[in-house]
């Protein structure tokens, strides 16, 4: 299943949202630009586990420009699209700055998930996936029956179906916890996932409380 919008509308218009996803995709670009390309980017600027646990002064910031690079177009535009349909939502609840700490703050804890759960790995963790997926955790929280149009592949059969949000996220994280749970597939950061939804999911009530 692949949502393409939600029918949830927003009474202010979503500043942060669109300068996450034009800063990502520009960092991209840049990153594919350079001579030695993705290596140089994810070895300097992506999460290591085993860096961080060692020198942690020096490599914590790498756990915020870790959120804004990708290992390709397919990861930057699956997680760019989840950001703009869900991520409106929750940065006109928030307000534009309580927005940003929460991003960060969601993206901060889901990184921790998936040091904690590999502690000595040295392959970088890359993507906004984390931080995103604190937005998902907040949305099912807050909009649970918001209706998303969602692109659905039965077979051979392509569709397009209204679903309510709970139905899409709460598959969503059914699989991000068979894949690093049950199957230990790897290769992806699925505890970062799990980590960053359930932080979502638990911040999102006392973040809107805080008053602007």
């Amino acid at each position: 299943m692949i949502p393409l919008k939600d029918e949830n509308p927003t009474k202010n218009f979503p500043l942060i949202t669109i300068i996450f996803i034009i800063s990502n995709t520009l960092i991209f670009l840049y990153q594919i630009s350079q001579p030695m390309g993705t290596i140089t980017t994810f070895a300097t600027f992506g999460l290591i586990p085993a860096h961080l646990i060692e020198s942690p002064i020096s490599t914590y910031p790498t756990i915020y420009s870790s959120m804004f690079i990708h290992s390709g177009i397919g990861h930057l535009a699956g997680n760019m699209l989840y950001l703009w349909i869900f991520g409106n939502n929750i940065e006109d609840v928030l307000g534009r700055l309580r927005f940003v700490i929460f991003y960060l703050v969601c993206g901060t804890i889901a990184s921790m998930g998936h040091i904690f759960t590999d502690l000595q790995s040295d392959i970088p963790m890359v993507g906004a996936s984390g931080a995103i997926s604190g937005i998902l955790g907040a949305y099912l929280i807050l909009f649970p029956f918001a209706r998303v149009k969602t692109l659905v592949f039965l077979g051979f059969l392509i569709t397009i179906i209204r679903i309510p949000a709970i139905i899409l996220l709460v598959i969503w994280i059914l699989i991000q916890v068979f894949s690093g749970v049950v199957s230990g597939d790897g290769g992806v950061a699925w505890f970062a996932h799990i980590g960053g939804f359930v932080a979502g999911m638990l911040l999102i009530l006392p973040f809107q409380e805080i008053k602007h």
